[in-house]
């Protein structure tokens, strides 16, 4: 029996070595020794083999355009909303798709293959939500790109925001977007939160809100997410972004909140590159690290994944497509550095986030044949290093090889 691609000598998360055999855009067989043909061998060498980098939550309207038209100066998070609003009044169309499509094959080289990547539609021309229909079906054989129609100026705050949320599913967005604690009130915060909801039901779609992205513990939309996913019957379909004000919250108050989001089976992006430079800016000393709880949400059984967010955009100067070094930073911050907890935040950057998108995505027979090769051991030494993806392969293809750099040192001791 012959495959079209075979992975020779892999050492697969777990620590066991194996071969993984492909035919067509699906994996055939996981086991050592494989004896058969295949019209292409990439040999791992007893290098790490994983599922693919997943991105769960991006902006990739705003990606690559730092410094236009100006810089943010405050490094806040309102400024770059302010920034935005100048950014989407002056590009066009096609200088989304061009910026957006340079980073996707960034991102490629990294090994990320699939990216939820909210976009703004309160822009009035349309044209962000337009550029980037036009991406996805562009890069749809290499890499998922799902959509979240977002409000970015709020569900009610900006005129005609709500309209435009359900035009933008309707052209074919995927994912229910909003962002509660930028409403005027918390009344209008709530408000919003409940038609995204109602809307999502309605459609049969998932939802996926920026939620209290704020310093300020009083900032509780996710406790009505996670409400209003029970009473619409959204369970494990609903997702709250950021949730950097739970950082803030009081124990007891969280002590209430997580079992409740555990309830309704709301999973959890932070992000925490973004999260940890943007919150705090107005603490002196000391600095809230501003990012959420991730222990505690792990701890209670909610899905939690590391989000990228940002790259050289209104928000962020750096960032390079990189989800190892999103769960690098993403551990140091919340102190998950036990083994396990590690090899979790590994996790966090691939099978957890392809599972709050729905992905089928995994190192399992029958699965999609998407994976990559890294110059790694293990989950911890990619972690650590952040080497290079030797091999990624999409749907069984070879799209993006990479030959570590070599550093020769001389004669030094």
């Amino acid at each position: 029996m012959g495959f079209d691609l075979l992975v020779r000598n892999g050492r697969l998360p777990d620590g066991s070595t194996a071969d993984i055999a492909i035919t067509g855009t699906t994996i055939a067989a996981i086991e050592p020794g494989i004896a058969a043909e295949a019209a292409r061998v990439v040999d791992a060498a007893g290098k790490l083999v994983s599922a693919p980098f997943v991105d769960a939550h991006f902006h990739m309207d705003a990606t690559l355009s730092y410094g236009s038209p100006r810089i943010n100066e405050s490094g806040t998070l309102l400024e770059g909303i302010a920034l935005w609003g100048e950014l989407k009044a002056l590009q066009t169309k096609d200088d989304i798709v061009a910026r957006a499509l340079e980073y996707c094959r960034q991102a490629i080289g990294k090994g990320v293959l699939a990216i939820r990547s909210h976009v703004d539609v309160t822009d009035a021309s349309f044209r962000t939500v337009e550029a980037l229909l036009e991406v996805r079906d562009i890069v749809r054989d290499t890499l998922d790109l799902q959509l979240v129609a977002f409000p970015q100026d709020g569900w009610f705050r900006a005129p005609g925001a709500e309209a435009q949320v359900i035009r933008a599913l309707d052209a074919g967005v995927d994912v229910v977007g909003g962002i509660p604690h930028f409403e005027r009130t918390m009344a209008d915060g709530t408000a919003a939160v409940r038609a995204a909801c109602e809307l999502a039901a309605e459609r049969g779609l998932m939802v996926d809100l920026h939620c209290d992205e704020s310093d300020d513990p009083m900032s509780r939309h996710i406790e009505t997410l996670a409400a209003e996913t029970i009473r619409c019957g959204l369970q494990g379909r609903t997702t709250g972004s950021h949730l950097t004000s739970m950082h803030s919250m009081d124990n007891y108050y969280v002590a209430k909140l997580l079992p409740l989001i555990a309830e309704a089976q709301v999973s959890a992006i932070p992000n925490p590159l973004i999260n940890i430079t943007l919150q705090g800016r107005m603490d002196s000393y000391p600095k809230r690290r501003g990012m959420t709880r991730v222990p505690e949400l792990l701890a209670q059984g909610v899905t939690v994944a590391f989000g990228q967010d940002c790259v050289r955009d209104p928000w962020y100067p750096l960032g390079s497509g990189d989800m190892l070094d999103v769960a690098h930073m993403g551990l140091h911050v919340a102190h998950m550095t036990a083994p396990d907890e590690m090899r979790r935040a590994f996790e966090m950057v691939t099978r957890t986030p392809a599972e709050i998108l729905g992905l089928d995505f995994g190192l399992e027979v029958g699965r999609r044949a998407s994976l990559v090769v890294l110059d790694a051991e293990d989950p911890i030494d990619a972690l650590r290093l952040r080497p290079a993806r030797l091999a990624v392969i999409s749907n069984g293809r070879v799209v993006a090889e990479t030959t570590p750099a070599e550093t020769r040192l001389g004669d030094l001791f």
